[in-house]
């Protein structure tokens, strides 16, 4: 309760992305299987999407599985997809009382149809949802997702739809998963890797980024809050000077 007293709720980042990292170390230093920290990595999910939408924050983004992880053994890629089919059948009902809506960014086409099938059931389910927007990266790696744009503004530019002296930053965005949602402002992995592992390259232009050693199935509320609570000490210029900042 002392952590949440020091957020400042008039200095919300509106999107908070989140790479989800360390389930298999959390596994691997209790002796168990890496599988355990994926299932435990759950309970963490939830506890983030409360946090979040108990400060409401807009949009929340978790990065699930990526197109990198398709290389992971056939076993543990299995049962990832069937935590994914699991938790989506056990939270569908929080997200409705909630009023959470669920999206989803990634190369659809390579899930699985049952995994395919429950998550697009759940996105109409929950479609109507007006509080905090959950969006899922699921088989999403940053590089696909700009190479996908490009082939198809190429497309638009060869049909005499799109006038290549002409494109913008916007309507590059256009084109983009992440269409019609704001940039993440905060960027939090855990379990003290740093880098962003292909993850929205494009959208973290600007971001914050908040690296802590806590494995994400020990990241928690308190360890929300101290990442919203650090987020709200940093100076965002936006490529301007100080000065010119506090004088708006």
């Amino acid at each position: 309760m002392q952590l949440r007293k020091q957020i400042d709720s008039n200095k919300l980042p509106s999107h908070v992305a989140i790479i989800m990292d360390g389930n298999g170390r959390w596994a691997r230093q209790r002796g168990l299987d890496r599988i355990f920290g994926h299932q435990q990595g759950v309970n963490a999910v939830r506890e983030v999407i409360e946090t979040a939408a108990e400060l409401e924050i807009s949009f929340l983004t978790l990065y699930a599985f990526s197109n990198e992880n398709w290389g992971r053994p056939d076993e543990e890629v299995a049962a990832l997809m069937g935590i994914m089919i699991q938790s989506l059948s056990n939270e569908t009902e929080t997200l409705l009382k909630n009023n959470i809506r669920l999206m989803a960014i990634g190369d659809m086409a390579r899930l699985a149809d049952d995994v395919r099938d429950r998550l697009f059931e759940t996105i109409k389910l929950t479609s109507a949802g007006t509080g905090l927007n959950l969006i899922i990266a699921l088989s999403y790696s940053s590089r696909w997702e700009i190479t996908e744009a490009a082939k198809k503004m190429a497309i638009s530019a060869k049909k005499g739809n799109l006038d290549p002296d002409s494109i913008t930053e916007t309507d590059f965005e256009n084109y983009l998963c992440t269409c019609g949602i704001p940039d993440p402002e905060l960027l939090i992995r855990t379990s003290g890797e740093l880098r962003i592992s292909n993850f929205l390259l494009w959208q973290v232009a600007y971001a914050e980024f908040y690296f802590t050693e806590t494995l994400w199935p020990d990241f928690g509320k308190d360890e929300f809050y101290n990442a919203i609570i650090d987020f709200q000490k940093r100076e965002r210029r936006f490529g301007k000077t100080s000065e010119q900042v506090s004088e708006k």
